[in-house]
């Protein structure tokens, strides 16, 4: 029988509610720290497809999938440029999470990002659940590896393909010299996660202004994305309005999704409304860490897991 050997959920992050913690703030009269995620991801077309947008008329998985695999790949031929031209236009910074794969697969779409100064985050080496990922310290340091190559600079930032963690995940992550994490959607602001030797910040992401989640699940309409998008703003602005402490905006998305030809123009609504208040500052997922870790201070006993009983 295999035994767990990391911690469980409850024993890595303690329940800490919102209400009554020491507030935080943002330089600039700020009270909204959001952050645009772009997912760019390489799809092996020998294996069964992450997504799918057609069913096959015979039922089961085919291979190769070329209807599946193709309506991705359009993402990152097309897709992707079609919604960069909308991100300069608004002269945001931007992250890009990106499989360690990817990075081969298409060096157009990793030359814009490092030319555009975009922070770089380890999105597995495939895109593929970590549950199913033979040796995941393995792949974890083959996408970190990755993404130097390319840029120079090691990632801090790690976001699960699908979120998807093993219960050693956060304590991997910082073993091989990542500093957050985004898998937890849990909190408005960003948290800590006890590991068995350092902290792991997790920087908040969102399951919610997700186009994945609203357009491939939900099958709303493309119009979904703006309307939720400037609603979760003005809620968010309104509770740090109404405590004085800053809160943290995600907004995620993929080049095969939003760059879709229908849907584009939503998104740049979306950025629209939130790029006009002046209470809003675009940051990356690493400048939200430091922000954050310059404001708190943790006792590392508090923030580690205790070896020696076993956790």
């Amino acid at each position: 029988m295999t035994i767990n050997s990391g911690m469980k959920p409850t024993e890595r992050i303690d329940y800490d509610p919102i209400e009554g913690r020491p507030p935080l703030r943002l330089p600039g009269g700020a009270r909204v720290a959001v952050w645009l995620i772009v997912n760019v991801e390489e799809w092996s077309d020998t294996e069964p497809m992450p997504r799918t947008v057609l069913t096959p008329p015979a039922g089961g998985v085919p291979s190769p999938d070329v209807p599946n695999w193709a309506w991705h790949e359009y993402g990152n031929r097309v897709g992707f440029w079609r919604m960069l031209r909308v991100i300069d236009r608004h002269s945001i910074p931007a992250a890009l999470a990106v499989n360690g794969a990817a990075i081969t697969s298409y060096p157009q779409i990793i030359e814009a990002a490092v030319h555009r100064h975009w922070e770089f985050v380890g999105h597995g080496f495939t895109q593929k659940n970590m549950q199913k990922v033979p040796d995941e310290r393995s792949d974890i340091r083959r996408t970190r590896e990755a993404i130097v190559a390319a840029t120079g600079k090691s990632p801090r930032g790690w976001l699960g393909p699908g979120l998807t963690e093993t219960w050693e995940t956060p304590d991997l992550l910082v073993e091989e010299g990542y500093e957050y994490v985004c898998d937890w959607v849990l909190d408005d602001q960003p948290t800590r996660l006890r590991t068995r030797t350092a902290p792991l910040v997790n920087v908040p992401y969102t399951q919610e202004c997700n186009d994945v989640a609203m357009m491939l699940i939900q099958h709303h309409a493309a119009d979904e994305y703006r309307r939720r998008a400037t609603d979760q703003f003005d809620q968010l602005l309104a509770d740090a309005r109404a405590d004085d402490s800053a809160r943290v905006m995600a907004l995620v998305v993929h080049p095969y999704i939003m760059g879709a030809p229908h849907r584009l123009k939503y998104l740049d609504l979306a950025l629209e409304h939130i790029v006009g208040h002046d209470e809003a500052t675009f940051c990356t997922g690493e400048q939200i860490h430091d922000w954050y870790t310059e404001q708190t201070t943790v006792r590392t006993e508090d923030t580690c897991m205790d070896v020696a009983a076993g956790g």
